[in-house]
């Protein structure tokens, strides 16, 4: 049987690009290890779809983050070349990272999330109606941005519009949403099947760039410190927020959990981060999965979503994934 070469797609141009090249070199090394014919597909802003080409892979593990390798747009990419790629379709990638459409099919799907609205440059002038009786504090973030980048939380009017001003230095739209005082709490999933929840609480009280990837500066517990019956009500949610926006492969769903009874949906994220301090490797840990056999599950489920040829009707993959965690079971077999 052929064996597979595996393309680990990492770089890109968005602002998360470091983090994908940590994320990359993660997983090849971790692929490696394990046996893979591993190459390092480093993208930039030009010559992606040569880069590709030129890699001869017969199977793409995406390792980007952000706009163009998280937004539908390099899946589309290998859906035309024919590449079975990791993660979620195009349509899904699209809606996950354009964080107004993933709000639209939350409500559509009854899964609540914290009460928003969009403001563009032209609408500065007039943002005290813009923003009526919305009340504060706001957080602020551009629409279509990873890692909390652009994001800001404001207290008045003045906070709000140099909030929309950074928001909009990174896309055309900035969304505004309700800040909801309450414990953030992550949810690891892979192939819609939950892997465990993380408690996420950043020192200076905000989840921002510098939170996330400053060492130091966020805490983080598992399992959260909520009730046992309110964490299985968030991992309920967690799926249905997948569900919603048609979400397959790794999934990490980000939500936020009240003292009171709400619990609210920010948002679903496509391609999570993959080096030693994200947080679908410690979820996964905490499960019984270490870093490499998650990685090599993730790889195993590889697809392509815009064909009629499904994975059962090409050639069966070359080595079995067997797995038990704590709130995973799960055996991938040749198919």
């Amino acid at each position: 049987m052929k064996k597979r070469r595996v393309g680990v797609l990492m770089g890109g141009t968005s602002g998360e690009r470091e983090v994908s090249l940590r994320t990359g070199d993660g997983v090849a090394r971790a692929l490696e290890e394990r046996g893979h014919d591993v190459v390092r597909v480093i993208l930039d802003g030009e010559g992606v779809d040569r880069a590709i080409r030129d890699a001869k892979i017969d199977v793409a593990f995406l390792a980007l983050h952000g706009r163009l390798g998280e937004d539908g747009c390099i899946q589309g990419l290998l859906e035309l070349y024919g590449i079975p790629y990791t993660g979620s379709s195009v349509l899904a990638s699209a809606l996950a990272m354009d964080k107004l459409k993933a709000k639209e099919m939350f409500r559509l799907h009854n899964v609540p999330t914290p009460p928003y609205y969009v403001a563009t440059e032209a609408e500065l002038e007039e943002l005290e109606d813009l923003h009526g009786s919305f009340g504060y504090p706001v957080i602020v973030k551009p629409r279509s941005e990873g890692s909390s980048i652009g994001l800001t939380k404001a207290d008045d009017l003045a906070g709000l519009e140099r909030g929309i001003r950074a928001a909009l230095e990174h896309d055309r739209f900035a969304l505004v949403e309700r800040f909801v005082r309450a414990t953030e709490v992550h949810v690891g999933l892979l192939d819609g099947r939950v892997l465990g929840a993380i408690e996420v609480a950043p020192k200076n009280g905000l989840y921002d760039y510098a939170a996330k990837y400053t060492p130091g500066m966020t805490d983080y517990v598992m399992p959260p410190r909520i009730a046992p019956t309110r964490v299985r009500g968030v991992m309920n949610l967690a799926e249905r927020a997948v569900r919603a926006l048609g979400c397959t492969g790794a999934c990490r769903v980000d939500l936020l959990v009240t003292e009171g009874e709400n619990e609210y949906v920010l948002e679903v994220n496509t391609l999570p981060g993959m080096t030693p301090t994200s947080l679908l490797p410690k979820i996964a840990e905490s499960a019984g999965i270490g870093y490499g056999e998650l990685c090599e599950a993730i790889l195993e489920g590889a697809d392509l979503h815009a064909t009629l040829r499904s994975k059962r009707e090409r050639t069966a993959r070359e080595s079995a994934v067997t797995f038990t965690g704590k709130d995973l079971s799960l055996v991938k077999k040749a198919v």
